[in-house]
Formats: C-alpha cells, structure tokens, sequence
C-alpha cells in the first residue's frame, strides 16, 4: 500500500485508503469536476506513525474504561492523547514519502513553497449513513515543509477531539477500526465561499441550497457567519428566492503573516449580494453534475477565485431520512402563537424546551434532557449537550452550517441565524421552536386532545409513486387535514372557505356589520392554519367565499338573503364578494396574518371569474390590506366559466401564477345543464367535446405563458380525462382524500403510457 496517492489515482471507494474526503476529492477530479490539485497522505501512513513509534498502545490505554458524558475526563483523555502525537517525530521514511509528494505539486502548480490547505481526512467520515461535520480539523494557508509536517501531525491528533471520541462511542465505531487520512491540496484564495446541497437538505426536495459569504469558506461552515441564502428549482431551472444576510466578518489570508484570520467585512460589503446570477449559473451546473454522477443528493462546498468556480469537497447527504413527520404535524393553539424571533428552518420539527443560553463552552452540564439550546453558533464540542437538547437556537449560522448539520442528523429541530436569540430569549423560559419555518415561539406546544390522539399513533404519509405530475388533495373541513396529509399528497389543491363561514352559523357580513371583523378574520386564521402548518412547507390553495345564497338563507342574520331561481347561476363567488369586499377584506387580511407568521405556503384562488376586471379589483383589495399578489402570495383563479376559458390570456396578461378547472360548474355551464336536476343528469358529462376543448386549450396557452395548471372537480377522478389532460401537460391533479392514492397510480400510468408511446414513435422514426 502507498503512503502517499494524488487526487487522479484516487475513487469514492478508496474511503479505506484516503477518508471520505480524500475519496471524494479524488472521485470529483476524474469525473472532470473543477478541483485545486493535491494529494493524500494514506490512513496506512498514519497506521504506520502510531505503531513505528510505539504510541498506538499508549493510546488504547489512555481510552480503556473513559466516561463519555464525564465532560471533564472527556476533555483531559482528548488533550493527554493530541499532545502524544503532535509531540512524537514522524520516522525518516515516512516524512520523505510526504516531502517528496509535497514538492512534486509545488512543481505541478509552478509554485516554490505552494501554499496548500491541510486538511483531515478520516476513514469513518462522510459516509452514506453518518457525518463527521467538524470533528477533525482543517488548517489553510500553510506553505513549506517544516510547516507541512507540522500540521499533518495536527490532523493526525485531531482524530482525538472531544467530539470525535464522543461521537464514535454514541455511534459503535470502534477506535482502533477508524483511521485517518490527511488531504493536502492547493489553496483557493476565495473572494467568496460557501456550500451547497443539490437537493434541499431538510425535505430532500429538488430545490438546491446554496450559501455563500465573503472570503474563505469557514466562516459559512464554522457558523461564525450567517451567509446570504439561494434556493434554486432544479425543476424550472429558477432562483425560487435569495436572502441576503449582514456578513459582518469574513477570513481570509493575512499578506504579511500568510496566516488564516478573522476580519470585518468592508462596510460597503456587509449587506451586499454575495452570489451573481452568473455564479449561481456555475454552481448549479456543477451541483447537477455532481449529482448525476454520484446518483444521488449531495452536499459540497466551493470556492470561487478570479471568476473561476472550485469544488473543495463532496460527500453524500446523510439526513433525508430523519425527517420527523409527526413533529411537523403538531400545532399551536392560536392564543400562544407569540412570535419571539426568527431566523431559519435549518432542522424540521415542532418541540417545546426550557430555554439554557450558552455562552462559553463551560456551561454545557447545565443542559439537561428536554432543554433548548441557545447559542451564538454550536462547535463540535457541543454534540454531547446538543444530544441532550430538545431543540437548537442560535444567532449566527445558516442552514448549512455545523447546528444545522448536527441537528438534522441528530433528528432535532434546529432555528439557526436569528441574530439575536441569545439576548432577547430569557434563561429558563418555555418556548417552542418550529425547525420548518424558522420560528420561535413564546409558550409551550399546546395540542387538542383530538390532535394529543393523532399525535401519539401518527398515520406516516403514504410513501407515493413517483409521478411528474402533482397529485394533490382537496380539502373541505380543517379538522380533515391529518387525514388528507396522511395520503402523501403534493399539497392542497383546494382547500373551501364555505365550511370555515357556514360552521360559524352567522353570515360572514353580520360580523362586519356588527363592528366584529377581527373576530371573522380569527376565526379564518384559526381554521386555514390548521391545514397550512400540516401541509407545510407544501402548497395550499384556499379559494375565497363561494356560497351560493341558498346556503346562507338558513344562517343568523341570512333573513334578507334574496330569493333566486338557480342560485348556482346567481349571486355567488366573485360577483358577491366584489359587491360585498369587505369580505374579502377579512380573507385577505386572515392571510396576511398567517403570511407573518411565516406560512408563505398559501395560494390565493379566485372563484366563477369571467373577466380580467374582477381579477384586478381582488388584487386592488388584496393591496388594501398589505398584501402583495405575486410577492406575499401567489395569486390564480378558478376556471369554471367558458368565458374565462376562451378568453384566459386576457387574465395571464392581467396577471396570474395558476389557475385550477372547477369542471363541476364548467360542465353545466358549458352544456346549459343544472347539474343538481335529476330530469337532464343522464347528459351531463365533463368528456364532452366541447368541455375537452376548453380544458386543453387552457392548459396549452397556461404551459406557454408559464403558469400553473390544476384541476380539482370531479372529472379529475375519471381516467379517460385525467389521460388527456396529462398529455395536454397539465401540473397537477387534486382529489378527494379517499381518491388521492388511486389518481396517483392512474397518473403514473398514463405517463409511462405517454412515454412508451413516445418511445415507440421515435423507434418507428429511426
């Protein structure tokens, strides 16, 4: 075996030989990936160190019959067993492979004394099913081959950190079995560094994540900076958002001591845009290579010097599956929903704690069971205490920096990058912190015996087949919402109004009339919260207010409701909400509430339009409110009408983000037949013609223009439809919660039908 491999002659099966991170380095160079040159120092060099000096038997020893939780013996084992090796002189032989190898890539970059970064590399870590995040140590900017030696030596000792040793026991590997490698690579003196997932960490959604800050990459890895945010749709090859966040110090090196350090940010640079179009462009390309060639979802970081991106590592993502779902599932009664802070969801989860504010690393026993830990930014050394915390809350940090990692690995809920969580929590105060949406609450989790009930034998979503087109689920009553998230549908395709207003049993427009908005607009709140935070961060679609009269005729106060001959062709959605917009008022303002409150997974749907003007009078009252169509919340419209139909680029122009085919309605207003009359039900059908022509002419002129396309009425639960409106492209189909797993394996039938046909058609071309 060689004591020494350069990157080209190394694969992500040679974890043995180099570590996970040798491996992968060498894996990215051959598969063409932009890498900065180097070489491992093989875990068999290091092997041959402990035992050719003899301190592989001290080392055991010093390791026999240690207390782990005994944070003190821990700490004295750790620093006895570090300071044995950085003391201990590496044998002749050795150093002569590792001074020959260094001066070869001095050579191969052209570069006397090539300044390289050193870098631990362990045969346990970065593994399809475990991360090492932070537990070995790296060192930069070291040039020379006195300094080289020196801090091969160091990574070697750092095997022996307090967290690494921690870690190891918690997780049955064995010490002598774990060896460790030593990557050392030539520098990139970044301008600007980061991470970046390729698929999004927290859900495993096909959205990349992408952090970056000023500098060299260890102020986003370390968590001693709180990068600018970019998530990135795979699917639609977009920017889906880009926060920016105040990057107050960045490292980088020192050009007098060539020594790594820690320095302000300039001021004109602080709340600047880190990531141009242009490198986002770059990384994404690189993220989708990456992925494709491993087969499976990664997590890298990068660095970019004069325009030029490099990978600097690659390992598998090792958290998707310990997603928590009856966690997610829980909810706050609407009296306790005090906002203290926010920041971001880096770990999923809805846990309540005792709050424990961490400042030095000396505090850490007074965590116990149950308790949540705050902290300006998690190190390594905090794994055992964060082991025992309910959840995780820090100042600094993104959602891919060492808390977050950790916290998702460790399957704890974790709200990292608030920024002031440290000072504006009080010690030994309750509060709750939702890990989805970034949030920390006042209070404990309060849960409804019903919810108590659910919660303690979860029904876990259905694990689906996986379908190009979304299946989604309608819903009627909030109280259903377990159950319809339990179907594993894509989202809420419908969610009513008309039981969350009839249930009250008064007319919406007496709480107005009273002077009782703010009660009408709770009382929205309260119910479409209880579907948005299970769904979350899936997409709800809430449709405003739809009661035909007849329906209010029978609630308090629905005495002066006027008599109509076919109320299905009356007064109802759009006309009377634009009559009576104080309704409509309250819907908007309910959602701009839960909007505030970080639910930015609502859709806004219009219904029984069939002109441009009603659509831009809704937004106008949407924007008396203070909320923003397309910015707050995405805004479409129902398509029930034929003349919303014929004319629906009217409306794209006006401006729409989806639109979704109410074919009950469209059917009887199409063919002029009451639906609800028994004498002409044998002709009412959504496969006529004519109905089938406006359902795909719609969904052509919506995939054109670039807006989403549904459906919720019956006609998507007939086969013979639901084929020719998948071949039409529409984006989803929403269902009825009984019939959700049936629509899906029906759309994943009719789309591998769709692909054989396509198949066999090229064939017969060739």
């Amino acid at each position: 075996m060689n004591y020494v491999e350069f990157f080209r002659n190394l694969g992500k099966d040679d974890i043995p030989v180099a570590g996970g991170k040798g491996a992968n380095l060498g894996e990215l160079t051959n598969a063409g990936i932009p890498v900065p040159p180097g070489f491992v120092i093989t875990s068999e060099t290091y092997h041959k160190f402990i035992t050719k000096t003899g301190i592989e038997d001290k080392i055991i020893e010093m390791l026999d019959g240690l207390d782990i939780n005994d944070t003190q013996q821990l700490n004295k084992v750790s620093d006895d067993i570090k300071e044995l090796i950085i003391t201990t002189e590496i044998p002749d032989d050795l150093q002569r492979v590792i001074i020959e190898a260094y001066n070869a890539l001095c050579l191969d970059v052209d570069i006397e004394d090539a300044v390289v970064a050193i870098r631990s590399s362990a045969t346990a870590e970065d593994l399809p099913d475990a991360s090492f995040a932070g537990q070995q140590e790296t060192y930069l900017n070291i040039a020379g081959v006195e300094d080289v030696l020196i801090n091969v030596r160091k990574c070697w000792a750092s095997l022996f950190e307090a967290r690494a040793i921690f870690y190891r026991v918690e997780n049955d590997f064995d010490h002598s079995e774990v060896l460790i490698a030593v990557v050392v690579q030539q520098m990139v003196d970044s301008e600007k560094a980061g991470v970046m997932f390729t698929a999004e960490p927290s859900t495993g959604e096909e959205q990349m994540l992408i952090e970056g800050a000023w500098g060299l990459g260890e102020g986003v890895v370390s968590g001693t900076v709180t990068p600018d945010t970019c998530r990135y749709d795979k699917e639609s090859d977009e920017i889906l958002s880009y926060k920016i966040n105040s990057k107050k110090t960045m490292f980088k090196k020192d050009p007098e001591t060539g020594a790594t350090v820690q320095v302000e940010v300039p001021e004109d640079m602080v709340d600047k845009r880190v990531l141009s179009n242009s490198d986002i462009d770059k990384l994404t390309n690189l993220g989708r290579k990456i992925q494709k060639h491993y087969n499976a979802p990664m997590d890298t970081e990068w660095g970019i010097e004069g325009g030029n991106v490099y990978m600097l590592q690659a390992r598998p993502i090792t958290t998707l599956d310990n997603i928590d779902e009856e966690l997610n599932n829980q909810s706050l009664d609407d009296s306790e929903r005090v906002i203290i802070t926010r920041g971001l969801g880096a770990s999923p989860g809805l846990v309540s704690g005792t709050v424990k504010i961490i400042k030095e690393l000396d505090e850490l026993d007074k965590i116990l069971d149950g308790d949540i830990l705050v902290t300006t930014m998690t190190t390594p050394d905090m794994v055992p205490a964060m082991k025992r915390a309910n959840g995780i809350i820090t100042d600094e940090g993104g959602v891919t920096c060492h808390a977050a990692i950790i916290s998702r690995e460790l399957g704890i809920p974790c709200v990292s990058g608030t920024g002031e969580a440290t000072s504006v929590l009080e010690e030994n105060t309750k509060v709750t912190i939702d890990g989805k949406k970034g949030l920390v609450y006042e209070g404990e989790l309060s849960a409804s015996k019903e919810e108590q009930t659910q919660n303690a034998a979860p029904v876990a979503a259905a694990a689906p087949l996986v379908t190009v087109t979304d299946v989604k689920v309608n819903v009627s009553m909030a109280e259903a919402a377990q159950k319809a998230y339990a179907t594993g549908a894509d989202g809420v395709g419908l969610l009513r109004t008309e039981h969350m207003m009839l249930a009250t049993g008064t007319v919406p427009y007496k709480y107005i009339d009273e002077g009782r908005e703010d009660e009408l607009v709770n009382i929205l709140v309260e119910n479409i919260l209880k579907v948005v935070d299970v769904f979350y961060p899936k997409t709800v679609w809430y449709r405003t207010l739809d009661a035909p009269t007849d329906e209010f005729k029978t609630l308090e106060g629905g005495e002066n409701e006027p008599d109509e001959a076919n109320p299905m062709l009356g007064w109802r959605g759009i006309r009377r909400e634009l009559d009576q917009p104080d309704i409509l008022k309250a819907e908007f303002k309910a959602i701009k509430k839960l909007h505030e409150e970080g639910y930015t997974n609502i859709g806004v749907m219009l219904p029984l339009l069939h002109k441009p003007e009603e659509l831009r009078q809704a937004k106008e009252i949407a924007r008396s409110v203070g909320l923003e169509p397309h910015k707050d919340v995405d805004f479409g419209m129902m398509v029930e009408t034929p003349a919303a139909a014929i004319i629906i680029e009217d409306f794209i122009e006006e401006g729409l983000d989806f639109v979704s085919f109410g074919t009950n309605d469209l059917t009887q207003y199409t063919l002029a037949l009451d639906r609800n009359n028994e004498l002409v039900a044998k002709h009412y059908t959504e496969a006529h013609p004519a109905v089938l022509k406006l359902l795909v002419s719609v969904i052509e002129k919506c995939n054109k223009a670039g807006v989403t396309t549904s459906i919720c009425g019956q006609a998507g639960s007939k086969p013979e439809i639901v084929e020719k409106l998948v071949e039409a492209g529409i984006d989803s189909i929403s269902a009825n919660t009984d019939a959700v797993e049936t629509i899906r394996k029906l759309v994943a039938k009719v789309e591998k039908k769709i692909m054989l046909n396509a198949a066999k058609k090229a064939l017969r071309n060739e």
